[in-house]
């Protein structure tokens, strides 16, 4: 006689084993038999809601409508060291764009890739248009309303005869009041179906009927306000929830609301409040980390970065953050140590082996860093990466002396990616170094349209140009170089020069 396992039970076995799509047709038969079974109803809800999870801590991008159509004021010219929105506020131990690649947002770029990191905020339209797309670079999404509604489509397939809850019949008010399914029905029509509006109204009646004491609740109501682009509503629920229980993740989706609204410093209180009692939480500790980042405050970023170490060994964004930060203070060796850290980890990516080679090249380890070429270019996941990789061997052609395989580096560089524009002002410079001043020129112009963020081609152009004789074109050059670079001393004393040389005619 053989034994059958219940199905319920089994089907609960599946859901912690992560087979999502297993549990969820084993309550789908359940159901069929008896359509009132509400553990089972419950149960395939939180397989569905599973299977289209995003965490919304983390995830956070700002999408063209977002950022253009953004209604909040706030100060033009805000205080050094207070906002996010406008480059170039940090109070000092940020380094200069002569040493540290700056994104178009006028931020050094960041050792480790995440949603919002390199998107800044774009002056104009067409600057938002023109960046770079992909979540790895600096291109803002179209919308992250219109992400959500893709996500949700999409979900639709896990059930091929229409969607499993109908929401428009749900009665939502008598769901609000049974605590046991109120809770997996609003993380499915919130996180499954991305009707905001719908869940937003469970919330608020579930948060009525709990007499306005469940911080969970509160929570919900903060996160539906936050999508929704309520702000203000949404910093008074999270607030609220706070004052109910202390959890961690209310910090962060508070926080979140601050650095929406451009208050960095309240966000970076908030995250000390929140480490007063948990103390060495890491994400509280990585949050501090960001913002410091991304106010270009790196030396304190850092400092926060190694007491996330301290905490966890093994955090990957803060070993990479920490590798970039050495190698860019001229301490290859040290950046060498994080990066190798990470491979003995089991990470395993273009990346990696990109910048492992480039620390080997600037340590004089020269028998590892073609090696570690190769093998990023055996790893490239897309164009844009094996663009980077080809640019980089360029470079260290460049400075073992081969100009020719440098030349040759920098083309293929372009045939990757046509809108490399550090590509671009180098081939310029070994144009120029042939003595094919024209097409040097054209280069130019080409790195400085597609970066206007760079200095360099703009100063190179401007030497080319007075070379050449045409003072006015090398004039507007400079002074473009200056506005993206103002501490450049090369700059200052070339625009010194031409205002003599003006003032003399």
């Amino acid at each position: 006689m053989e034994v059958t396992m219940d199905p319920l039970f089994l089907a609960w076995s599946y859901f912690r084993r992560r087979k999502l799509q297993q549990c969820s047709d084993i309550c789908s038969k359940i159901l069929q038999d008896n359509p009132y079974d509400q553990a089972a109803w419950s149960l395939k809800t939180k397989a569905l809601t599973e299977m289209v999870y995003i965490d919304e801590v983390d995830v956070d991008q700002e999408g063209i409508a977002e950022m253009m159509l953004d209604e909040s004021s706030i100060a033009q010219v805000a205080r050094p060291g207070t906002s996010l929105r406008l480059p170039g506020t940090s109070q000092g131990g940020g380094p200069t764009p002569a040493v540290r690649p700056m994104t178009q947002s006028g931020r050094p770029i960041t050792g480790f890739v995440r949603p919002s990191t390199q998107s800044g905020r774009p002056g104009t339209m067409e600057q938002a248009i023109k960046t770079p797309r992909t979540a790895s670079t600096a291109r803002p999404v179209t919308s992250s309303s219109g992400r959500f509604i893709r996500l949700g489509t999409a979900s639709m397939l896990t059930n091929p005869e229409g969607p499993f809850i109908n929401l428009s019949r749900v009665n939502l008010s008598k769901y609000s009041q049974k605590p046991s399914l109120s809770r997996t029905l609003f993380e499915y029509i919130f996180h499954h179906e991305n009707d905001v509006k719908n869940a937003l109204d469970l919330a608020a009646q579930a948060t009525e009927h709990a007499q306005f004491k469940d911080w969970w609740w509160k929570v919900q109501l903060g996160k539906c306000y936050y999508r929704l682009g309520l702000y203000r509503e949404a910093e008074k629920q999270f607030r609220s929830a706070l004052n109910h229980q202390e959890v961690v993740d209310t910090y962060l989706y508070l926080t979140k609301v601050y650095q929406r609204l451009d208050q960095p410093i309240t966000a970076l209180n908030l995250f000390k409040q929140g480490l007063d009692h948990f103390p060495g939480e890491v994400t509280l500790l990585t949050g501090i980390a960001r913002i410091h980042e991304e106010m270009n405050n790196i030396s304190s970023a850092t400092e926060y970065y190694k007491e996330v170490l301290k905490q966890d060994n093994t955090h990957v964004e803060a070993i990479a953050c920490i590798g970039s930060n050495h190698f860019y203070s001229d301490q290859p060796e040290i950046a060498l140590r994080f990066y190798r850290r990470l491979l003995q980890m089991g990470v395993y990516n273009c990346q990696l082996y990109n910048n492992l080679g480039l620390c080997c090249f600037y340590a004089q380890q020269y028998d590892m860093t073609l090696s570690s070429f190769e093998r990023a270019l055996a790893l490239v996941a897309s164009d844009e990466e094996q663009a980077d990789v080809w640019y980089n061997i360029g470079h260290v052609a460049v400075g073992i002396g081969d100009l020719t395989l440098a030349y040759q580096c920098f083309k293929l560089t372009l045939a990757f990616n046509n809108d490399h524009a550090e590509a671009y002002n180098n081939l310029a410079v070994l144009e120029l170094r042939k003595g094919h001043v024209e097409q040097s020129k054209a280069f130019l112009q080409t790195a400085a349209s597609l970066a206007p963020h760079m200095y360099e081609p703009n100063f190179n152009l401007s030497i080319l140009c007075e070379k050449i004789g045409d003072l006015q074109s090398s004039y507007t050059a400079a002074q473009k170089s200056e506005d993206a670079f103002p501490e450049h001393a090369d700059t200052q004393q070339l625009l010194k020069q031409l205002r003599q040389h003006f003032a003399a005619l």
